[in-house]
């Protein structure tokens, strides 16, 4: 994998005041807004594509250099043929989500003939923000997670085209591969409520800035438990930290405030491998006194006593959607929406 090259400085967000210098280069946003037309209809007059009207393309590329717009690299170098370079942004490399993200986008990109640059930003907001400034400089299209608006930003305001993986936003010129997890969530608590359980918590990564969105985990947890019939409360969410210790601290946490508790839904595998740990520590039976149900499907789910109950997440064919999209952006077309649905996978932890 390889690492960031040193950041450049950063995009502004905006034209500058005259009096303050030169304002920043325009984008293909820009030459859109300024021609009337679509960002795509930009990208296929600049790359000469057969889908537009010579009139259309005419005005698209008078308006562009009027501007001085410089296209991205994967335009420039349509007529060298040159190799195109897909810059993968991961959350963080140990952990385990990621290497069959990575995998399923570098079979997709090698059938293509294609190059894959791996950036990891440590699931860091500012470190996200620096990581995308880098790789405008050095890649034609993205594949990313990406937790910070800005970054998503950073990279269109490039004229880079991009894919975001695990989000629900839709942005203008941006792809998207979303996973379902209100259907996985329906899943997850349609089981345990089978099992008998109804004192329910959740065990949640609270550094995710879009923690209280209606879109995510937590509030996901809440709505659906709120369905089946449960009182459910914000103190039934437990945050903690993104890993098998940030488990293991809501475990002791829940022990504390809400003993009544029976089952948890964590936020992915390795928060319920701590947790469950934590609770056998608590001399709790697992799943007798407590059940455990993780998220993501990791291998190490099947390896600790005992197995994992998870919602299994194909994560290989998330990165090949990811890179389909992606062709399809660089054709100048518009990607249909790519939806994951989670598999309710049952063990002995429930």
């Amino acid at each position: 994998m390889s690492a960031p090259p040193g950041p450049t400085a950063p995009a502004q967000d905006g034209p500058e005041d005259p009096q303050a210098g030169p304002s920043r280069p325009a984008t293909i946003d820009d030459v859109a807004k300024s021609a009337g037309v679509s960002r795509q209809t930009v990208s296929r007059a600049i790359n000469d594509k057969p889908e537009i009207d010579p009139a259309t393309r005419d005005r698209v590329l008078s308006v562009a250099r009027a501007m001085g717009y410089r296209p991205s690299r994967f335009a420039r170098g349509l007529a060298s043929r040159g190799v195109t370079t897909v810059g993968l942004v991961i959350a963080d490399v140990l952990n385990p989500f990621f290497p069959e993200v990575v995998a399923g986008v570098m079979d997709a990109a090698d059938e293509r003939g294609w190059q894959v640059a791996v950036y990891s930003t440590g699931a860091a907001l500012e470190r996200e923000m620096a990581v995308t400034r880098a790789l405008t400089q050095h890649v034609d299209a993205c594949v990313a997670f990406l937790l910070d608006e800005r970054a998503v930003d950073q990279v269109r305001a490039a004229g880079i085209p991009v894919v975001l993986l695990d989000h629900d936003r839709r942005q203008a010129a941006a792809g998207g591969v979303r996973i379902d997890f209100a259907s996985g969530i329906r899943q997850a608590i349609g089981h345990l409520i089978e099992r008998g359980h109804r004192h329910l918590a959740m065990f949640d990564d609270g550094a995710r800035p879009d923690a209280d969105s209606a879109g995510s985990r937590h509030r996901l947890f809440l709505e659906v438990a709120t369905e089946y019939g449960l009182p459910a409360r914000e103190s039934w969410v437990v945050p903690c930290g993104n890993s098998l210790q940030g488990g293991a601290q809501a475990m002791d946490l829940l022990v504390q405030s809400r003993p009544e508790v029976t089952a948890v839904l964590a936020y992915n595998d390795l928060i319920g491998i701590g947790a469950m740990r934590r609770a056998r520590e608590h001399g709790r039976s697992v799943p007798d006194d407590c059940a455990f149900v993780g998220c993501d499907g990791l291998m190490l789910g099947e390896l600790v006593d005992p197995p994992l109950t998870t919602l299994y997440i194909d994560k290989r064919h998330l990165g090949r959607a990811a890179v389909r999209q992606l062709d399809t952006l660089l054709s100048g077309k518009e990607p249909a929406e790519t939806v994951i649905v989670p598999r309710l996978v049952v063990r002995a932890s429930s």
